[in-house]
């Protein structure tokens, strides 16, 4: 056992609490435990908000996609590396990636808060759903109306990967009003209009 783990974690900061922590929602106890059983400046040193218990890290995942995009007008060649992008859920973002604490990045994930990690979820699933949209849309598209398409979408993903950051730094609102529930597919629908 590493040091200050209190048997919770082992060498490697891998969860070994029960399965029932690691499932749906765990009970405020399970997350009182991590983090009585954790060094913060663990979570800090690995990025990940020791009050939130999210990672920016899942942000490189839409931020590399925009930037292909915003590229791709000037480097065709990028074109390559933009459809091979696809929508990733935190989880799936940290269990491929080569993120050193991917293990302890998804551990916290699960025992984050839960309206912060819906937040987080939602704010994903549109990024997710905006950028998906586009690289289909652009592949379809002449220069001049990808270029467009290029440009409306990093409009719109900027305050959407802003938003999410807040929420993983803990200073982001955990629920979204009526007008953002809609903003999903609006964002996608406005994508189409040009």
């Amino acid at each position: 056992m590493g040091p200050n783990t209190g048997g919770i974690l082992d060498a490697d900061c891998v969860m070994t609490l029960p399965q029932k922590a690691r499932s749906n929602r765990p009970p405020d106890v399970y997350r009182r435990v991590f983090l009585s059983s954790i060094d913060p400046a663990r979570l800090v040193a690995a990025n990940i908000n020791p009050t939130t218990l999210l990672a920016t890290d899942y942000l490189n995942h839409f931020n590399e996609a925009t930037m292909m995009l915003e590229m791709l007008p000037e480097i065709p060649d990028c074109i390559t590396d933009l459809v091979q992008w696809r929508p990733l859920t935190y989880a799936e973002h940290f269990a491929e990636s080569k993120f050193k604490d991917r293990d302890l990045a998804i551990a916290a994930h699960e025992l984050a808060d839960p309206a912060a990690r819906r937040r987080l979820d939602e704010l994903a699933d549109e990024m997710n759903a905006i950028l998906a949209s586009t690289i289909d849309a652009v592949l379809d598209s002449t220069p001049l109306h990808a270029s467009t398409l290029i440009e409306s979408t990093t409009h719109r993903l900027r305050p959407l990967v802003a938003q999410a950051a807040a929420v993983i730094n803990g200073c982001g609102p955990t629920v979204e009003t009526d007008a953002e529930a809609d903003a999903p597919q609006a964002a996608v629908d406005a994508l189409f209009e040009y």
